[in-house]
């Protein structure tokens, strides 16, 4: 008996005929690819490959604490004015707030005492000088005048250390000091407000400043998921502001202990924020993909046919024989899929118009 085939163009099917044939539970018909589908159809060949597993984390974006500037009060006293908020951009050498305190005002005291004490001292070592070189007092008085006069001078050294160590030239005798920006960037933290008194004993910083071209991303990885996380990682980071952008990075440092308030492990993915689109408190989504060490067969998701409850793909051996076969899949990661059964390393299946193919191998 001479075969008979089906040709399927673009679009178009052209019957002259048709031989059925059996594979696996379906019941599929010869056909054939022609000239023009060939253009339309793509061709992927099933590998052997380590299986990709993804976990889904929840976290949010922090600023960078290796590159920021933390300010830090100098000196006690009370907040008169903070001429920045949280997020404002800044630069160099910008005023940030203007403390009232006690301990420069009484600083820029002393240093006027020490002034007068330095001025008497030296015109009591050039008179003690000047009469011990001409024989009228001893040289126990010189010497006296002289260590005095040191002492004078290590004093007021001493007050003008002082000063500078609180603000120095930041500073007014009326007991201002003003808190200027150590540098340009965004004010990422600020924990004062006007009216606030400071004390000498204060371990936290009064600003934060962050430059926010690099970012850390902080996702919380639950007891049951800690195996499945390990440092270099990949991860991709989507964002409820951008949620048709993704960000990609990988684990640079993870937490050796667990958050005691949630009862979750940290890990750490550092970014790139060059666009400036990477806020700090910003939620995140944070899918971790890691290779494991088992292998399957893959191949591409946009292979694989679901129809009636079960996934089959279109298999190709050549123009003019194709085949319908089930397969079991495993699981899916990103755009590859990994099946258990139906096909083995080297199988060729169509993965572009496959889905044409499949109703004319198929149709009654």
């Amino acid at each position: 008996m001479k075969k008979q085939f089906i040709y399927i163009g673009l679009g178009l099917v052209g019957l002259a005929g048709c031989q059925e044939k059996k594979t696996g539970t379906m019941e599929t018909k010869q056909v054939c690819i022609s000239d023009s589908l060939s253009k339309m159809v793509k061709i992927d060949t099933a590998k052997s490959t380590p299986m990709k597993d993804e976990l889904t984390l929840s976290g949010e974006v922090s600023f960078d604490e290796n590159k920021v500037v933390k300010v830090f009060p100098t000196t006690s006293g009370q907040v008169v004015q903070v001429k920045v908020s949280l997020g404002d951009k800044v630069t160099k050498g910008q005023t940030l707030a203007v403390l009232r305190s006690a301990d420069v005002a009484g600083n820029y005291t002393d240093l006027d005492a020490t002034k007068s004490d330095l001025s008497i001292a030296k015109r009591q070592l050039e008179q003690a000088e000047y009469l011990y070189k001409n024989g009228i007092s001893s040289e126990r008085d010189y010497t006296e005048a002289k260590e005095n006069y040191n002492k004078a001078v290590a004093a007021n050294s001493k007050v003008r250390q002082q000063i500078a160590i609180n603000g120095g030239g930041n500073t007014s005798a009326s007991g201002s000091l003003v808190i200027k920006a150590p540098g340009s960037g965004y004010v990422v933290e600020k924990n004062i407000s006007a009216g606030n008194f400071i004390r000498p004993d204060n371990s936290s910083s009064l600003f934060t400043i962050s430059d926010m071209k690099d970012v850390w991303i902080w996702a919380n990885v639950f007891e049951t998921d800690i195996a499945k996380v390990k440092k270099g990682y990949d991860a991709r980071i989507t964002t409820l502001a951008y949620p048709d952008k993704v960000f990609n990075g990988k684990i640079d440092e993870i937490s050796s202990v667990l958050d005691p308030d949630n009862k979750v492990m940290k890990v750490r993915i550092a970014l790139n924020n060059q666009d400036m689109l990477l806020k700090p408190e910003m939620f995140t989504n944070v899918v971790i993909t890691n290779k494991e060490a088992s292998s399957s067969v893959a191949i591409p998701s946009s292979a694989v046919i679901f129809d009636s409850s079960k996934n089959f793909v279109v298999v190709y051996n050549s123009k003019c024989d194709l085949q319908v076969r089930p397969v079991s899949i495993i699981k899916t990661v990103d755009d590859v899929t990994y099946i258990s059964s139906g096909l083995k390393p080297g199988d060729k299946v169509i993965s572009k118009s496959q889905l044409l193919l499949y109703n004319a191998l198929t149709e009654d």
